[in-house]
């Protein structure tokens, strides 16, 4: 088992390597950047400050690379100049990437173009917003799930069967964006009822409220985006349970031991029960991770809760580079440390899987 978690631990180098360099290689060929943004800015106030001034005469575009800029049109070459050295520009793609990684494996991400503050930091403000979201949508998924299959499971190809597989199969369609819109359509004040909360966690004045009322103010915020998060979750661990269950179902020793006369009860939850569930309870750890990824973006962004997937999201539209390529990285590394915990529990659950003869 030791060489296996070797193996796993040095395959995530080049893995997460690979991540890094597409995604890196494929911004330089994105129109815009931190430059062209704070450019533009300075340009829009001076234009703002000209028509309140009275002022119309233009200025002739500076000489030199800054006519690459949209928007460098009347500012001094030396400002751009040191706008490209104070971000790292005046270097090569290939040494500013090579000087990034060096920093991701000190865990130096860096500080915010726009934003007085380190990445880690803001990665640490925003992560118990999205943790959050991920485990109650886990934990619901979960509840959920797996009495849901087992009933499935013993009563395969019942009608209430079917009709449940239809149900599954229309919620897992649905993009979790439009559930989250239908959601606050119906219960947050869109066009019916006026129910739950629009968006964010608490309410104002949440820091003057008593221990009860914070924890039923934080629930009653978190009832819409869960459940938008959990419908993905929910129907893939449903068919999970249910199909584990039948595989177990089906074995030889259930024929066995119903043979010797053992009634269902004992036979399905002293036997079956325990068998089945271990890939289910094994594969918690990549259930969060994927509702943790899956979903923190567009939930986060649709109900105006301030998280990772949000953080996310802003970065690559503001071409903040350290916070989009800092938070791509502690994702990457994130999901590929839980894939290893996912296999490991398989194996502390149930000894008789053997990862160590598998071939790499």
């Amino acid at each position: 088992m030791g060489s296996y978690i070797l193996r796993r631990l040095m395959l995530m180098i080049p893995t997460l390597l690979g991540i890094m360099i597409i995604n890196f290689a494929l911004i330089q060929f994105v129109p815009g950047g931190p430059i062209e943004t704070i450019l533009a800015q300075v340009e829009n106030e001076a234009g703002a400050t000209d028509r309140i001034s009275g002022g119309g005469s233009e200025t002739s575009s500076p000489a030199g690379n800054s006519d690459q800029y949209q928007g460098s049109r009347g500012l001094p070459e030396e400002y751009i100049k040191e706008l490209e050295k104070q971000f790292g520009f005046d270097k090569p793609a290939h040494e500013r990437f090579i000087n990034m990684m060096l920093g991701y494996l000190q865990f130096d991400f860096g500080e915010s173009y726009f934003r007085s503050i380190t990445v880690i930091d803001l990665v640490l403000e925003k992560l118990p917003v999205s943790v959050t979201l991920g485990l109650w949508s886990t934990l619901l998924a979960y509840l959920i799930s797996i009495p849901l299959g087992i009933r499935k499971a013993v009563h395969d190809g019942s009608k209430f069967d079917t009709w449940s597989s239809g149900i599954i199969i229309a919620a897992y369609a649905v993009p979790g964006f439009l559930f989250a819109i239908m959601l606050m359509v119906l219960f947050a004040g869109g066009s019916y009822w006026k129910i739950f909360p629009l968006r964010g966690l608490t309410s104002d004045g949440f820091d003057n409220l008593t221990f009860l009322g914070q924890l039923k103010d934080y629930l009653w915020h978190i009832v819409l985006p869960v459940t938008a998060a959990t419908i993905g979750a929910f129907a893939t661990l449903t068919l999970l349970t249910k199909n584990s269950f039948l595989d177990e179902i089906n074995k030889q020793y259930v024929t066995t031991a119903r043979a010797k006369g053992l009634a269902e009860n004992k036979v399905f939850y002293g036997h079956v029960f325990r068998n089945a569930m271990l890939i289910v309870i094994a594969g918690f750890p990549g259930a969060f991770i994927g509702v943790f990824f899956g979903a923190s973006l567009i939930i986060e962004i649709v109900f105006s809760l301030d998280g990772l997937g949000r953080l996310g999201f802003e970065a690559a539209v503001n071409r903040d580079y350290p916070v989009f390529f800092g938070t791509l990285y502690i994702f990457g590394l994130m999901s590929l440390v839980v894939g290893l915990i996912s296999d490991l529990m398989y194996v502390w659950i149930d000894p008789r899987i053997d990862f160590e003869s598998r071939e790499t």
